[in-house]
């Protein structure tokens, strides 16, 4: 692949940002540095997940509408994805470890302002705050991983220790948060973060290294801006299509806006002599299609993983608690595929590793179409056992081919655009999917017999709500509204499932255009390892 073969000859481009001194991040302390990076994804990893089994608990004190639930949960991934490639492309020029300690502080305000919300709007705008710390800490930790693993082996075995991390979040999310949530309110799962993210200020002051590209010309800032706001855009249609308000002027028009500003900023970066992105690295094949299958892998399953909290609670009836344990088998299973992740490159190569980890995908998708009203703990085991490990394998063999692609001193620009593309598909996926969900449940719960329309219309717009109109009616007309509505989700969990296998038979074929070996670079750039490419403070 041309951005390995040429990658010792691009190494030389990344300057520190001060002068190496006796504490340059050579072999004696690269990974620490990537202990200390794990960590910082560790933080934003809970956080992401943290929030799927306080679902509930939130709609019971808040009550907030079903437009404002979906926001409370999509703020976060919305402004995140708007955002990343302003950060990233920002910290290739500033310094990427100022840019993480930015992030690091305003996750911690941000977290503190989501645990005591008082009201929906509150809540809403401190996701937002907080994905705006998320699109500065994400990029960071994977630019700098770039530029103290420049050896394509070792950085493979980073890259799968760093995806590694994100599992354990996962895992520890729901767990976290369940339990807390036996104890405590749903803003404890926020208060979390603020010890951590104090305590991870000094310590990334003192043991990350700070890097800078010596790329001439000024920053895009205009360009900048025109990125965020392009897929600020389009994300926010999206979300309204999955409303059911797919041909109304609020969607239709953010839409447009959106995808124009977008062809704009390609247009706009594709004549700058010094670009944000460089669109050339984007038409290469292993990075293009990397980012492809990212969208996809997240588009197809990240709904899916609020159903699967929504289902498991109020289908089953489990605890929050309960319910992370029930997720575990998951996120071990991913913790698994991504310290083999390394291994498994190097054996299979990035297209059949991909591809694979798609199929695996898909069938662990299928098997989950067994579960039903009654619980099959077998059936939900063994799917989320393979959902996790397939899962693992895509998203790292996609990772690490597209890292290896991207030119040293565009590592801020391309992990914002590994980033953008995994929030892009969270963000387009809940719509998505949502919408299919949506489109199979309310027909399930309208005309239910003895059940007034305007109570049925109440009903079909979520199973919760539908539990809540069910309490109000009581009696045999709120019985039969309750069965109902649990019979229509656990169909439109089936159907959501297929679509969901569909979209990752599709991304099993885009792998196809990835490499079918790893190819490393030359010996030299071994030697290069030690250069002073970055520096500690």
């Amino acid at each position: 692949m041309s951005g390995t073969t040429t990658a010792g000859a691009r190494e030389a481009a990344d300057v520190p940002a001060h002068r190496a001194g006796p504490h340059t991040a050579g072999s004696a302390n690269r990974w620490t540095v990537l202990v200390v990076l794990c960590a910082s994804l560790l933080l934003v990893a809970i956080d992401a997940t943290v929030l799927h089994v306080a679902v509930p608990a939130v709609s019971e004190d808040l009550r907030p509408g079903s437009i404002q639930l979906l926001w409370i949960v999509d703020a976060y991934p919305l402004v995140c994805a708007s955002l990343l490639i302003l950060f990233g492309t920002l910290g290739d020029r500033v310094g990427r470890r100022r840019v993480l300690l930015f992030g690091y502080a305003l996750f911690a305000v941000a977290s503190a302002l989501a645990a005591y919300a008082h009201s929906p709007e509150v809540l809403i705008a401190a996701r937002a705050l907080l994905g705006v710390g998320g699109a500065m800490i994400m990029p960071a930790t994977l630019s700098i991983l770039r530029q103290v693993f420049p050896d394509r082996r070792e950085r493979a075995l980073a890259v799968g220790i760093w995806s590694a991390v994100a599992a354990v979040g996962a895992a520890v999310g729901p767990l976290v948060g369940g339990l807390l949530l036996e104890h405590f309110w749903w803003g404890s799962v926020f208060l979390i973060n603020i010890p951590l993210m104090a305590a991870s200020l000094p310590v990334g002051r003192w043991l990350l290294p700070e890097s800078v590209s010596d790329r001439n010309g000024p920053w895009d800032v205009l360009g900048a801006l025109m990125a965020a706001a392009g897929l600020c855009g389009v994300i926010f249609g999206v979300k309204r299509a999955g409303s059911g308000e797919l041909l109304s002027p609020g969607t239709l028009m953010p839409l447009a806006v959106g995808v124009t500003l977008i062809a704009l900023f390609v247009r706009r970066q594709r004549r700058r002599p010094h670009p944000l992105i460089d669109f050339g690295t984007l038409t290469r094949a292993a990075f293009g299609t990397s980012v492809g299958c990212i969208v996809l892998t997240v588009l197809a399953l990240v709904g899916l993983a609020l159903m699967a909290a929504q289902y498991l609670q109020l289908v089953l009836g489990l605890s929050p608690l309960e319910t992370g344990l029930r997720l575990l088998p998951l996120s071990v299973a991913a913790i698994a595929a991504g310290l083999a992740g390394s291994r498994m490159l190097r054996l299979l190569g990035p297209r059949t590793m991909v591809a694979l980890g798609f199929l695996v995908t898909a069938l662990a998708v299928l098997c989950l179409t067994g579960v039903g009203q009654e619980d099959k703990p077998a059936v939900l085991v063994g799917g989320f056992v393979l959902l996790g490990f397939g899962l693992e394998t895509t998203l790292f063999g996609c990772y690490e081919s597209m890292l290896s692609e991207a030119p040293p001193e565009q590592s801020g620009g391309a992990a914002a655009v590994g980033e953008t593309a995994y929030q892009l598909g969270a963000g387009i996926g809940i719509a998505l999917l949502g919408s299919v969900m949506n489109a199979a449940y309310g027909p399930g719960v309208r005309g239910v017999h003895g059940v007034p329309g305007a109570a049925s219309a109440d009903a079909s717009h979520s199973l919760g709500e539908a539990y809540e109109v069910a309490a109000r009616l009581g009696g045999p007309q709120g019985s039969a509204l309750r069965e109902a509505a649990r019979s229509a989700f656990v169909d439109g969990l089936h159907v959501t499932l297929y679509v969901s296998a569909g979209l990752l038979l599709l991304g099993a074929l885009a792998a196809l255009r990835l490499p079918g070996r790893m190819e490393c670079a030359p010996s030299k750039e071994r030697a290069r390892r030690d250069a002073p490419s970055v520096t500690a403070p």
